[in-house]
């Protein structure tokens, strides 16, 4: 039976050959590490539940994603905790539980100090994401140049140094932990050398005791002529070990779009075509929103399968427009260069589509799209397509 799009289709055999790749370089090349999954990127329910099998540890940024979590049957001390989002009271279960805790702000670390006053008799243990200029270690390999980013306690500032100082000053809190996720546009060995690199540097000029170093995500793969997992991994090693002792600190990775974009395609068919002013316009039932809800790419990675049951001759066009099925303008994909025509019945399939584009899936005209689970040749179904059952889940309004 041949399925309806739109929907997207997850490549397990893929997914876990990344996900080895990943687990296997680390192994080599530090030993002691910790994998936390990226919820923000995708957490749809059998992803998450496919890396609770693998043994990762879930990645959390927010009061939902950690309740997610929690659903899914995560522990409190099986959750990687960062970004600025947290709830006062998921962050205090965390830390109770002695889960991994990478404070944001000094609003957390004014939770931290609440907390430790209230439980005198308990010893906690936390770590605290530092924020400091990678630009200057990689010009111009960062997202946000010489911006100052948003997170985190500010190295250059100081900021960083009375956040380590509260900290180590409180009798019943130890400073375990740094985190120093940074994006970047490169996605370079270079930037996690670097990050390796201020690792160390400020374990030496804050005579830090650290039970692990958390590198966090941005990492590529899957793209001719860019790193994978086994590229980053011998560099990063390669520095933390002028400082640190696999056997004492762990290295933890926080992977998602890495992981989940290349094992993940985007299945779309045409259903119109319009000719306007000399303006080929093919309609498709997929939308841009589906794969660039950003609206950032200038280009996507995708292949044409042809409706057989089409058997006139097809000419070769100059341009047609590859549009989706929304209202908006801004709905146009790419431009199809002297190509052969398209025709309804033609798909479309977006391949490297499935880490932030799923999640950031808008409710916009169509509901989202199914999802499946391509595992040898059986095709299993791991989300249905919304209906209007799903859409009005929780709503209340007037019948008459």
């Amino acid at each position: 039976m041949e399925l309806q799009t739109p929907y997207f289709v997850i490549e397990e055999a893929v997914l876990q050959k990344y996900y080895d790749m990943l687990t296997d370089s680390l192994e080599k090349n530090w030993g002691n590490y910790l994998v936390g999954y990226s919820f923000k990127t995708n957490s749809l329910p059998w992803l998450v539940s496919f890396m609770k099998k693998q043994g990762a540890y879930a990645e959390v940024v927010s009061q939902d994603e950690y309740s997610l979590a929690r659903y899914m049957g995560f522990r409190d001390d099986e959750i990687v905790y960062n970004g600025p989002y947290k709830s006062v009271e998921s962050f205090r279960n965390v830390l109770m539980a002695g889960g991994y805790m990478n404070l944001d702000s000094q609003m957390e670390l004014n939770w931290l100090i609440d907390l430790a006053k209230e439980y005198p008799e308990k010893h906690f243990y936390t770590g605290i994401r530092a924020n400091f200029n990678l630009e200057q270690m990689c010009p111009g390999e960062t997202t946000m140049g010489e911006m100052s980013g948003r997170f985190g306690f500010c190295y250059e500032t100081g900021k960083l140094a009375q956040g380590i100082a509260a900290i180590k000053a409180l009798p019943n809190v130890t400073l375990t932990g740094l985190h120093l996720h940074s994006s970047s546009k490169s996605r370079s060995v270079k930037v996690f050398r670097s990050i390796a690199q201020m690792a160390c540097q400020l374990k030496r000029e804050f005579d830090l005791k650290l039970s692990y170093v958390d590198l966090g995500g941005g990492y590529c793969g899957g793209m001719p002529g860019r790193p994978e997992y086994p590229d980053y991994f011998p560099a990063v090693a390669e520095e933390l070990a002028k400082e640190f002792d696999p056997k004492q600190t762990k290295i933890i990775v926080e992977p998602g779009i890495s992981m989940i974009s290349k094992c993940t395609s985007f299945v779309t068919s045409v259903f119109d075509t319009r000719d306007i002013k000399g303006t080929r316009y093919v309609m498709t039932d997929g939308s841009r929103f589906n794969i660039d809800a950003t609206m950032i790419k200038s280009s996507y990675f995708f292949e044409i399968e042809e409706n057989r049951a089409y058997a006139a001759e097809r000419p070769v066009m100059a341009e047609q427009v590859i549009s989706g099925f929304t209202c908006m303008e801004v709905d146009r994909l790419f431009i199809h260069k002297d190509r052969q025509e398209l025709v309804p019945g033609d798909k479309i399939v977006y391949e490297n589509v499935g880490g932030y584009t799923m999640s950031l899936n808008p409710l916009f005209i169509q509901y989202f799209p199914a999802v499946y689970v391509k595992r040898g040749n059986e095709m299993i179904q791991v989300r249905k397509k919304w209906t209007p059952e799903e859409y009005v889940q929780g709503s209340v309004w007037e019948k008459e």
